[in-house]
């Protein structure tokens, strides 16, 4: 193994491109499913209030001059197709030498609109993957297309992302929570991650020992196996394989968008010609040289990245980091991290609706989420690397008693459910009124996970118990009066 040669990284390019497509078209079909609803013109936080509050040149985006949502639609469908355009490689298919100007004009135009619903989606999209398929996919223009080489360059500047990815989370574990230090942090993160999926019951259930090893394993690879990404090919590989094995199974036993899927995507640039060619029988070709110009675009990126890594060096590094922050507004180089802090209890939102007037407790029925659970007997499912967006936030909103400042889209929901608003309904799980109820409320209870004797004697997979009311039942008349001071 040790003879072959590992200089050319065209299959890493190859299998990239076509693993970044695939994030950008889910990416792109959730913009156009959800981005309206959630934040669109009528939005539960309206485009406009956000963009109100914002200059272009800290959040650039396509929507400050078309702040609508005809345009919204028009960016979501047209990143779909482009996406599409990407995951066949179109660009290969032009003559050179204008292949590689194509692919850098088609991965910048992927950027430019995905960046365009980042910068706009305020809450609903203020999570640490955004910011990072951005700058995964601004380097992804430069890795050049066809029967040439990849600039080596930008392939260690996605190993350079992969590394603050990673090693940044595994920092803020050590500064964070004492379960991550204590080797305890796993007793709980599957009954409480935000959206569990049809392993987490089971995983949940595994022996504590095993439980203290995950974590134990969680620590190597996140702050050992990270320096190996720019070791020789060789050893950068075993650095890649051990992250896609542990990114593998975050994704067999959570739903966290895309957040792990693009973990592994960028761990494919650790993977030499030489490394798979040698594992794999690829029989691939010499590729030709990269162009000079190329290189030199390569270059001056690498300089620019490098100088806006001082401040997301700093932070990592500060005994005060702090996760999934931008650091320039086209969000080019971003500081990185996930789950500091573990929640011990999980606290779920219930939202029921009644047309009774003088409704008792058996008068009230629940709505569903698609992936919170609501009802205890019901299997969790698996979305990502799909991202239900609402779901996530009714996770956070959660944390406490009753809505503030940040979950003042709340009473906007349950406006929207009075209203029967059919884009907002949609991203219900399940609606159970065929017209909107009367009047709506929100129940706050603890879950945890069945035992697993319980489970084989009830069916469930929850318990639950209810430990507040998050809004108290409430008429389209009541909830204008009532949350009019935290829009």
């Amino acid at each position: 193994m040790f003879g072959v040669d590992f200089d050319s990284y065209w299959l890493a390019r190859f299998a990239f491109h076509r693993l970044l497509a695939v994030i950008y078209l889910v990416a792109f079909l959730v913009a156009a499913r959800q981005f309206r609803p959630l934040a669109g013109e009528e939005g539960l936080l309206p485009l406009s209030d956000h963009l109100s509050r914002v200059e272009f040149r800290d959040f650039p985006s396509l929507f400050h001059f078309a702040p609508t949502d005809r345009a919204i639609g028009v960016a979501a469908w047209a990143g779909v197709v482009l996406s599409i355009l990407a995951l066949v490689a179109v660009p290969s298919w032009v003559p050179q030498p204008y292949a590689i100007p194509a692919s850098i004009a088609l991965w910048l135009a992927l950027w430019a609109l995905y960046l365009s619903f980042v910068n706009a989606g305020g809450l609903f999209y203020g999570y640490g993957w955004e910011s990072m398929l951005c700058e995964t996919g601004f380097l992804a223009a430069f890795l050049g297309a066809g029967p040439t080489a990849p600039p080596v360059v930008v392939l260690l500047l996605i190993q350079w992302v992969l590394f603050r990815n990673m090693f940044g989370a595994g920092l803020i574990k050590m500064r964070g929570d004492d379960c991550w230090r204590d080797l305890t942090a796993m007793d709980y993160h599957y009954e409480t991650q935000p959206i569990p999926n049809p392993v987490s019951w089971f995983a949940h259930h595994l022996p504590d020992r095993l439980h203290r090893v995950e974590v134990l394993g969680n620590h190597v690879v996140e702050l050992a196996v990270p320096f190996l990404y720019f070791a020789p090919p060789e050893w950068a590989a075993v650095g890649g394989v051990l992250t896609i094995g542990f990114q593998g199974w975050l994704l067999l036993t959570g739903n966290f968008a895309w957040l792990n899927a693009l973990t592994v995507v960028q761990a494919v640039a650790l993977f030499s010609d030489g490394v798979l060619t040698t594992a794999f029988p690829l029989g691939a070709s010499t590729p030709a040289p990269t162009p000079l110009y190329l290189q030199g675009v390569a270059v001056v990126l690498a300089v620019v990245v490098l100088a806006l890594s001082v401040r997301p060096v700093l932070n990592m590094i500060s005994e005060t980091q702090v996760m999934n922050t931008s650091y320039d507004p086209l969000t080019l180089v971003n500081t990185y991290g996930a789950f500091g802090s573990i929640t011990k209890t999980r606290h779920q939102l219930v939202v029921e609706g009644t047309n009774a007037g003088d409704p008792n407790e058996d008068d009230w029925t629940e709505y569903e989420f698609a992936g919170q659970p609501v009802r205890t007997d019901r299997r969790p499912r698996q979305w990502a690397p799909y991202h239900l967006r609402l779901d996530w936030q009714l996770w956070f909103a959660a944390m406490r008693p009753r809505p503030g400042p940040r979950q003042r889209w709340v009473p906007r929901l349950l406006e929207s459910v009075l209203d029967g608003d059919d884009a907002v309904l949609g991203l219900f799980g399940r609606v159970p009124f065929d017209d909107p109820p009367d009047r709506v409320r929100v129940l706050r209870y603890r879950y945890r996970y069945t035992t697993p004797e319980e489970r084989v004697e009830s069916g469930d997979w929850w318990r639950r118990e209810r430990v507040g009311t998050y809004v108290p039942p409430s008429s389209l008349t009541d909830l204008r009066r009532r949350y009019r001071g935290v829009r």
